[in-house]
């Protein structure tokens, strides 16, 4: 490779580091072309993009955006696949395509902010619900002891609102 190409692809490997919310490095070895074009287009759908990476470009392109601790999850051949947007989503778009297949891709590990993600941390943090569903639960969780205060401080009222229909319906009888 050309002095100048190998600059380019690390410039482009460091924005693309920069820019990404959560990196999600996996092995490729055993997939044909035809294979890897499927994945890369059923990641796509999902906003995720996924990239043959030169372990040497790459540890030059994490240094230069301050990620060194992705080297930590890198060993021999590796792809990554960089999610933009929502974290959740990009685990799970992989997720779903290697038990929709069989194709003997596996997770290594992932990068999230500064954190190094071990295979069952990315595996579980696909499995998690969709964001709306989660701020659903949270707000009901929110809800909930204002709801209480509610019924204690009106269970008293009740019960003498209920007293008093009473003493009138006795008096008018």
């Amino acid at each position: 490779m050309l002095r100048e190409k190998k600059v380019l692809i690390a410039s482009n490997l460091a924005d693309d580091l920069s820019r990404s919310t959560i990196i999600i490095a996996t092995n490729y070895q055993g997939l044909l072309a035809k294979q890897m074009a499927e994945l890369r287009n059923a990641l796509a759908k999902a906003g995720v993009e996924y990239h043959v990476v030169k372990n040497t470009l790459l540890y030059r392109a994490a240094e230069k955006v301050g990620k060194p601790q992705l080297m930590n999850i890198i060993e021999g051949p590796v792809a990554l696949a960089f999610g933009y947007d929502d974290v959740v989503n990009a685990a799970k778009a992989l997720n779903q395509y290697i038990k929709s297949t069989t194709l003997p891709l596996q997770i290594k590990g992932g990068l999230l902010g500064d954190r190094i993600l071990l295979p069952e941390e990315v595996i579980s943090l696909a499995d998690l619900p969709p964001k709306e569903i989660l701020i659903s639960k949270l707000i009901r969780q929110l809800q909930a002891p204002v709801g209480n205060l509610h019924n204690i401080l009106s269970l008293p009222l009740q019960g003498l609102l209920n007293v008093l229909q009473n003493r009138a319906q006795i008096t008018s009888e």
